[in-house]
């Protein structure tokens, strides 16, 4: 049933400044947008999408604190991982935690500025895909 991930999207109040911030923290622009509604960036090995929506388009309206699944997106270090994303101006969600008793699993999450929840981690499962490929 479930195939692959597609498309993660996160809203923003202040949609261009999370225009912005995204494109800074990866290093790309939108590559395609809706001009004040809707940005998506192509990220990663598998050009995973990530969306930005003004959050005037949320279901059911505005929310009081970090929404959404963690979703959480492997990195070759970290550490630098969660040390950019605070400069940047992301806070701590969860600290750098070890998963899986010692086989490598390690996670960390942090709320963006516009109040996104957005996980990072090093993953072996993710690694020994991709070399498989």
């Amino acid at each position: 049933m479930l195939r692959g991930f597609a498309t993660l999207n996160f809203y923003a109040a202040d949609f261009e400044g999370a225009k912005r911030w995204y494109a800074e923290l990866l290093g790309v622009e939108p590559y395609y947008e809706v001009p004040g509604a809707y940005a998506e960036f192509r990220i990663g090995d598998y050009q995973h999408e990530l969306g930005l929506i003004n959050a005037r388009y949320a279901p059911g309206g505005a929310a009081g604190g970090p929404g959404g699944a963690i979703m959480y997106w492997h990195v070759d270090d970290l550490r630098a991982a969660v040390d950019r994303l605070l400069a940047l101006g992301a806070r701590e969600h969860e600290p750098i935690t070890e998963r899986g008793e010692g086989k490598g699993f390690v996670t960390a999450s942090v709320v963006d500025p516009f109040g996104n929840l957005l996980g990072v981690m090093n993953n072996p499962h993710y690694l020994e895909v991709l070399a498989g490929e």
